[in-house]
Parts: structure tokens; sequence; C-alpha cells
């Protein structure tokens, strides 16, 4: 990909919504605003969700009693944040079958 199509790609997925999940576990999803060449990524509107702690979890099973237990993901509203690209581990685009463009599937 040269540098106009990877221009013209970031352009596309302005104000979209992305997930980014980091190297300590967290996902951030909110409205991707910008980039930089360090792949920092500027998202608003955004919200963090966190893995369960090793000692909620051990609390739950032991709850449980040999049982099997689900646990939510903690959240919070962070709203304007910046996530520096060296702790970045993956980034999804947000889409639904109404935003996506017309594809022809054999």
């Amino acid at each position: 990909m040269d540098k106009d199509e990877a221009r013209e790609y970031l352009a596309s997925v302005l104000n979209k919504n992305l997930r980014v999940l980091t190297t300590d576990g967290r996902l951030f999803w909110g409205s991707f605003k910008c980039t930089d060449p360090d792949r920092n990524i500027v998202l608003a509107n955004t919200y963090e969700y966190r893995q369960p702690s090793s000692k909620q979890r051990a609390e739950a099973a032991e709850k449980g009693g040999g049982e099997t237990v689900t646990l939510d993901m903690t959240s919070r509203y962070l709203g304007l944040v910046v996530v520096p690209g060296h702790h970045i581990v993956k980034m999804e685009l947000e889409q639904f079958a109404s935003q996506m463009r017309n594809q022809n599937f054999i």
C-alpha cells in the first residue's frame, strides 16, 4: 500500500468507531479522530473495558463452588484519549451490514 492509498484509507475511517486492544489487556472503544507517524491513536467519546482482576476471578470461582463462572468486564467512560502506538496489539473497525459497500459474494 503506498502513501496515497494509506491516507485515503485513514480518511475513510475518520469518525468511525474503533476497538483498540492494548498490551495490558484493556480495550478502548471510541470514534477515530487521528493518528501520527508513531502510530498513536486519538479516540473521542471513548469507553475503556478491563478484564476482571485475578482476585475477582478467584473470589467468583470460590463462590461458584466448582461450577463454571462468568464475569463481566468493568467499563468506564473516558472521553478523549490518546492510545500510545507501542501499546496497541489489535485494532478493529466497527462495521454493520448497512455500512459495508456492496460486495459480490460467490
